[in-house]
């Protein structure tokens, strides 16, 4: 068993794809139209372009609980997910040049140093370098 896709959901997928990559990074991998204005929508790490791909679901325009959920995690300040980096402080530094608001900055955490933006399509989301 292998994981290949790993969905977030996000209130608007072309704002998500614009932030994902012209913010993070990340290249788009698929995009394909679904119907309704939805699209099956990923991207990949630029430095992985065969690893996981991050769906960019459109859950919460129309599945309720999907909606309460995710409103109910980024209310909270909880991160939906985690992004793992080589150096948390440089990574911030580049992200916050982009434009990216974090709630939290660069933290020391023990065994790991971590910090939290916003994706603004309805998430937090968290970069962790492991010490």
């Amino acid at each position: 068993m292998k994981i290949k896709v790993v969905g977030i959901p996000v209130q608007d997928q072309e704002r998500a794809l614009t932030f994902y990559t012209e913010k993070l990074g990340f290249v788009k991998k698929q995009d394909i139209p679904l119907g309704e204005g939805n699209r099956w929508l990923t991207v990949v790490s630029a430095e992985e372009p065969d690893g996981p791909e991050l769906l960019l679901e459109p859950a919460p325009n129309h599945f309720e609980p999907a909606k309460v959920y995710q409103n109910a995690v980024k209310e909270a300040g909880m991160p939906y997910t985690q992004f793992r980096v080589d150096d948390v402080q440089k990574e911030y530094e580049r992200l916050s040049g982009n434009g990216v608001e974090f709630s939290m900055k660069p933290t020391d955490m023990g065994t790991s140093k971590v910090a939290i933006f916003d994706d603004t399509c309805g998430n937090n989301m968290m970069i962790v370098e492991m010490v």
